[in-house]
Parts: C-alpha cells; structure tokens; sequence
C-alpha cells in the first residue's frame, strides 16, 4: 500500500503526517491558523498534507480510516451524536455506523458489554454497526480498505 516506509528511516508517510497533524488539532495544543502560519513557511508541495487535517480525530486509526473513506468516495461524517447511542466514531451514508477500536479504550467487559449495547440500541433504530480493530488498521490496511470497500458498497 502506498505510504508504507521503513520504520527505522525516522520518515513519516503523509498518513502519519495527516494523523500527527489530527492529533494536535485534537488535543488544542496548535489551532489550524497555527499549523496554517508554519506550513506557510514550507514548500507548497505540503499544504495538501494540511488541507487533509481534521481535529475530530481522536486516535491515528480513525485519521487513518478518514483517509480510507475519502479514497472510497463515501459519504461520510466522523464524529456524529446519535439519539439513544452516543456518538460514533463516523456515520456513512445515512445508516452504517463504524467504529475504530484499540485495547486502550475496549480492553474490559465493562466496556466490551457498553459496546454491546450501544450496538443494540443503534440496530433498534436501524443503523448497521461495523467494528475495525486499530492494530488491522495499522498493520494490515489493505484488508481493512477492502472490507470497507465492501461495506460501504453494501450500504450506499
């Protein structure tokens, strides 16, 4: 997949870029006119990595199925309440909810059965809910653009 590097050559790829970039958005510590003032001082070949910045992103494997999205053409939102569920990490389309998640923020029951029933309550008023697991998202991303591919063609 394009954008794989050595990870001993100290390079970011532009999705790590693009991740780094949510990441200090997300957590206020530059605002966009900021990143906009030091990329201004770069070659122009880097404002599109800054254009693709979205501070919604609360972890590099949501950026990174962002992107993903963006390449499939979905219609998309991250982000997004849902009456009775809570917010979801991206609503495609008007009925597919996805959900990125990591050992850091799903590794109990506790939260395992909160997933559960939020899932429940989503299909009660007819979402379809996908979960991607963040280390597939890192590691294995040409399966995970494929099932992604394969659900957003499944509910346009």
């Amino acid at each position: 997949m394009p954008g794989r590097r050595d990870p001993d050559d100290g390079a970011l790829t532009a999705r790590e870029v693009v991740a780094a970039l949510d990441s200090i958005l997300n957590q206020g510590l530059r605002s966009m006119r900021e990143l906009r003032e030091i990329f201004g001082r770069l070659p122009a070949k880097y404002q599109v990595l800054l254009a693709l910045a979205d501070g919604r992103a609360e972890s590099g494997p949501e950026t990174l199925v962002r992107l993903m999205l963006r390449m499939l053409g979905a219609d998309f939102d991250p982000q997004v309440r849902i009456a009775g569920v809570g917010r979801v990490d991206f609503l495609v389309g008007e009925r597919l909810i996805l959900e990125c998640d990591s050992r850091a923020h799903h590794s109990d029951w506790d939260q395992r059965r909160r997933d559960i029933r939020r899932d429940q309550e989503a299909a009660r008023r007819g979402f379809v809910t996908a979960r991607l697991l963040a280390e597939d998202i890192l590691f294995r991303p040409e399966e995970v653009m494929s099932v992604l591919a394969d659900v957003v063609r499944a509910h346009p």
